[in-house]
């Protein structure tokens, strides 16, 4: 892609630069608009800010001390990054989880998609315009955030899955704090839906805007939500089964075109909003089915991984978050790729984007919840 230094005028069409440090791009992230006034003829995105080199440097890092690394991914849903990247080697090493730890890996994974998905919907009614729904379900989120930081010391970035399980084993009274605390999630999104939801200028801004059909979705690998939206029936926990998922009941929300046609800005909106509800669900049937026991596998941290290769994925808050290892029967990884739901997203924005305004663009980068650190590695 040609990069654009300054704003350039063709015939009709203005080439614009939106972001890096634009607050709507969901990070350090840049757009480069060819427009005719407000219709975007196509939006072009520049990807590569944040680019650390993050699958080069797990060739220099042990198996066991890849997994901070794997946290900074993405931030916003640390506990699927590192769960995929452990059924890989689990795999490759014959590691058999316990039970408590994996239930543990459930609770805590799901817990992590309820709060990414607290922020991708209220960042969305903030960026369409509405401050105070963010505000609500950030008060919200910063109650889970207290559990995780006392289930794992972090508050962001958790560190607490470990090959073989999990890393802190969780109290009868952090349980009990959890069970509180899910109490209060249906509530808070009830009142988040009164107050934005239905609101006649939010449902236009989405509704009929972004429209992604089924085969693009499917022909762009999009992932989670933004595949599911799009009327494609599709989940890693039910269709590619992996920890105790299927030993819980859950719906999987899909796309109906809820306010307008099936696969618009809305329904992915909407469908983040469901997908709260069932993660409701499972936590409450998982703190009911917690085994005792231990919580780990005993794994040497210098654990050599025979050589072979293995995919591990899981159905992230974002869609499908997957770690592809080669191992070569050392105690470092030969070559480790990594795939991202915020990646596929992305790469549809420049076939969807002709036609839209500027404002709309908003609205799409919101509603894909793309985020930059996963696309950026």
């Amino acid at each position: 892609m040609e990069v654009i230094l300054d704003n350039q005028i063709s015939g009709d069409e203005m080439v614009l630069n939106m972001g890096p440090h634009h607050p709507s791009t969901h990070g350090v992230l840049r757009f480069v608009l060819h427009t005719d006034g407000e219709i975007m003829n196509r939006a072009v995105p520049d990807v590569g800010f944040l680019h650390r080199g993050m699958e080069k440097a797990a060739e220099r890092q042990l198996y066991s001390g890849w997994l901070p690394f794997a946290d900074r991914v993405n931030y916003l849903e640390c506990i699927f990054a590192q769960w995929s990247y452990c059924l890989a080697v689990e795999k490759l090493a014959g590691i058999v989880v316990p039970p408590r730890g994996e239930w543990l890996r459930l609770l805590s994974a799901e817990v992590n998609r309820i709060l990414s998905h607290l922020i991708g919907l209220g960042t969305t009614a903030m960026d369409i315009g509405a401050y105070t729904p963010f505000l609500q379900l950030l008060a919200c989120r910063e109650k889970g955030n207290d559990l995780m930081e006392a289930l794992t010391g972090q508050r962001l970035t958790y560190n607490y899955l470990r090959l073989g399980g999990v890393a802190h084993d969780a109290e009868d009274g952090w349980l009990k704090q959890l069970e509180a605390y899910i109490a209060t999630i249906d509530p808070i999104i009830d009142e988040f839906n009164s107050l934005i939801s239905g609101n006649e200028i939010f449902v236009n801004r989405l509704a009929n805007v972004g429209l992604i059909s089924r085969e693009d979705a499917i022909g762009f690998g999009l992932v989670g939500p933004n595949l599911r939206g799009s009327g494609v029936n599709w989940d890693l926990r039910r269709d590619m089964p992996y920890g105790v998922y299927p030993e819980v009941q859950f719906d999987v929300p899909v796309g109906k075109g809820f306010k307008g046609q099936v696969g618009d800005s809305f329904d992915r909106f909407w469908l983040r909003m469901l997908e709260v509800r069932e993660s409701v669900k499972i936590i409450k049937q998982a703190l009911t089915k917690l085994p005792a026991g231990e919580f780990k596998a005993k794994v040497n941290r210098t654990i050599k991984v025979p050589a072979g290769e293995a995919y591990g994925c899981v159905e992230g808050a974002r869609g499908e978050l997957g770690y592809y290892v080669i191992a070569d029967g050392t105690d470092k990884p030969y070559r480790l790729k990594i795939r991202s739901g915020s990646w596929a997203a992305l790469s549809i924005i420049e076939h969807v984007s002709p036609g839209l305004m500027i404002a709309d663009l908003v609205a799409l980068i919101a509603t894909l919840d793309v985020l930059a650190p996963e696309t950026d590695r």
